[in-house]
């Protein structure tokens, strides 16, 4: 791969095939795959992914909102879409598009329901979330009756899967929350598919729920973190690819003396003389504060470079006093080494976040080969 001659998100499709592949290789064969390419698919580039895994041959791709949705179809992308939440001011958009609601709610279904019938829709397909202890959106058991009154008596929409999300799946610390989650879905889904006309699919595993519960991986299973290299836990993660990383170059050397500051609020003091590389990459582009005074650090021709101070807007300046290197030198800020996860770790966050966080100003460059 080239080097970088600035701030640049190299994204890895290899990789993507790699891990999308392994998960399926944890499920039965006949398991459907949702992938999940959400927040400009985890940070990297949404049409890429989502391009590479309807080649792949991914079931169903997900994202959070109609306007993510919206830009797939834009850019040809022809797999069946679910959009997570579903918002009533987006429903005309979402319906142009052909992208499929979650329905979580009875008021956002009958919001959405009144407006099948005003378009005269025929079985438009949407998605039931429950809710099974996550507390974020979903139907409960107890609205199920007044649910299937209001779905058996008209043929504008239909239900096509019922799903729900686990919220600890990763930790087996709460396996036993994790298996009462299991277990109300199984109870619902008992109820609640005999009352409806057409048997729709049932999905609830994530990525670490197919690593840790694959017992439980129904008809589908949904991916986000996986596909993107990480797994929750070290022995998963040493079996995926990173797909994003993050490179810069240096963009000037400077030699600190002894009690000389460095950067915003004088955050860092020189206790003895360092040698430092500032580097084009700042928290406007994603690297945020937090990562500061040693908190964080890059990789320079192999070796650790910590950062040090605060981290600027569009700077941050590293420690290289025991590294050969020179202006112009490339640096991986997180990719194979630091990884993603092990660069959040130091400000006690995780892999989603700095991953998600990558500003779009930063060049994505995507790489299939």
């Amino acid at each position: 791969m080239a080097k970088a001659g600035e701030t640049v998100l190299e994204i890895d499709l290899l990789a993507l095939e790699h891990n999308y592949k392994f998960l399926k290789s944890r499920l039965d064969q006949e398991t459907k795959f949702l992938g999940v390419v959400k927040a400009f698919a985890y940070g990297s580039d949404s049409v890429a992914v989502a391009r590479k895994l309807e080649v792949l041959g991914v079931d169903y791709l997900a994202v959070a909102y109609v306007s993510e949705g919206v830009a797939l179809r834009e850019a040809g992308v022809k797999t069946p879409i679910l959009v997570l939440h579903t918002l009533p001011i987006s429903f005309d958009d979402l319906i142009v598009h052909n992208l499929e609601p979650n329905i979580y709610s009875p008021k956002i279904l009958n919001q959405f329901l009144e407006v099948a019938k005003q378009k005269n829709l025929n079985k438009y397909p949407i998605h039931l979330k429950f809710n099974t202890g996550l507390n974020r959106l979903g139907f409960v058991a107890d609205e199920i009756d007044a649910l299937t009154e209001i779905l058996n008596n008209q043929d504008k929409i239909e239900v096509v899967s019922i799903f729900s999300h686990l919220a600890a799946s990763e930790d087996l610390n709460e396996s036993e929350f994790t298996e009462k989650q299991i277990s109300t879905f199984q109870n619902i889904t008992n109820i609640l598919l005999p009352k409806l006309k057409r048997r729709p699919m049932l999905h609830l595993l994530n990525t670490s729920g197919i690593i840790n519960y694959a017992k439980s991986q129904y008809d589908m299973v949904r991916s986000g973190i996986g596909l993107y290299g990480f797994g929750n836990e070290s022995a998963i993660d040493a079996e995926l690819k990173p797909v994003a990383t993050l490179k810069t170059v240096i963009s000037q050397i400077h030699v600190i003396q002894e009690g000389e500051s460095i950067g915003y609020n004088r955050a860092y003091k020189a206790k003895e003389a360092v040698i430092t590389a500032t580097l084009p990459v700042g928290h406007a582009d994603g690297i945020g504060r937090q990562y500061g005074n040693g908190k964080a650090h890059v990789t320079i021709n192999g070796q650790k470079a910590p950062i040090v101070g605060n981290v600027c807007m569009d700077m941050i300046m590293v420690n290289v006093s025991e590294i050969e290197c020179k202006e112009g030198d490339e640096v991986i800020v997180f990719g194979e080494n630091p990884t993603a996860e092990e660069f959040a770790s130091g400000a006690k966050t995780i892999s989603y976040e700095i991953l998600t966080g990558i500003s779009q100003r930063v060049t994505r460059l995507v790489v299939d080969n």
